[in-house]
């Protein structure tokens, strides 16, 4: 079987928790048969309540259609999800690594500083994940999948702050990061009229209080955040800290 453009971080990082949990489920319950590679593209019968029929792109494992209530209303399903994945992993076991889902960050509670090169790494990272928090300027029909990037930039940024040590070095790679992320929704053009940005960046400015209760060197790059004028004030908790 040819593989497809997307991969299993795609589909981790682009589909909502309970989708992913529910179809990580049916993919190790063997509920995915019958897979078949058509021109560019995967059908499956995935066995839920009943059997259902179930097809996605090689393209993008969200364009694609499922016999199930949700499918048939264009709504991507747990059907549609569960085959994307045994596309990726060729049917083979989904590791511990697989299964893991980060969509929310959260303080490692490990001490430490990254390396020169890990840091280098990190940014870049970053870097890369910042595009899909990009400007709004397309037409109405495409606000949907325009949010569902934003959610996927957030997602992303959350796994890689969930993996970082707690220093003043990551401190201030977070408050940076906080800081374009404001200004992408100050002066940027993002659209944040569902609140995924701002939610996000007051769970950072929790995960930032956290790193100053585990080692106080860190608030002294909360002073960078002093005479801001920030989107919704999200700086203030952490300025009691510096």
């Amino acid at each position: 079987m040819n593989p497809p453009d997307f991969t299993l971080d795609k589909i981790k990082f682009a589909t909502d928790s309970p989708t992913l949990e529910k179809a990580i489920k049916l993919y190790e319950s063997s509920k995915v048969t019958q897979v078949e590679e058509g021109i560019r593209s995967y059908t499956a019968v995935v066995i839920g309540t009943k059997p259902y029929r179930v097809s996605v792109e090689a393209r993008r494992y969200d364009y694609g259609h499922c016999t199930c209530y949700l499918g048939q209303k264009g709504t991507l399903c747990k059907h549609m999800v569960a085959l994307a994945i045994y596309v990726v992993k060729d049917g083979k076991p989904l590791t511990d690594s697989d299964k893991k889902i980060v969509q929310n960050p959260t303080c490692s509670g490990r001490l430490g500083n990254l390396t020169n090169k890990e840091l280098s790494s990190t940014k870049k990272a970053i870097n890369g994940t910042l595009r899909y928090i990009k400007p709004y300027n397309g037409p109405s029909r495409i606000w949907f999948s325009y949010q569902n990037s934003l959610s996927e930039g957030c997602n992303r940024l959350s796994a890689i702050i969930s993996d970082l040590p707690v220093s003043a070095q990551t401190t201030k790679l977070l408050v940076n990061l906080l800081l374009r992320l404001d200004k992408k929704l100050s002066t940027g053009g993002v659209d944040d009229s569902d609140g995924t940005v701002g939610e996000f960046i007051e769970e950072v400015v929790a995960v930032l209080q956290e790193y100053a209760k585990l080692d106080p060197s860190c608030n002294k790059a909360f002073e960078a955040l002093k005479n801001r004028e920030t989107c919704f004030g999200w700086e203030k908790p952490l300025l009691n800290y510096s």
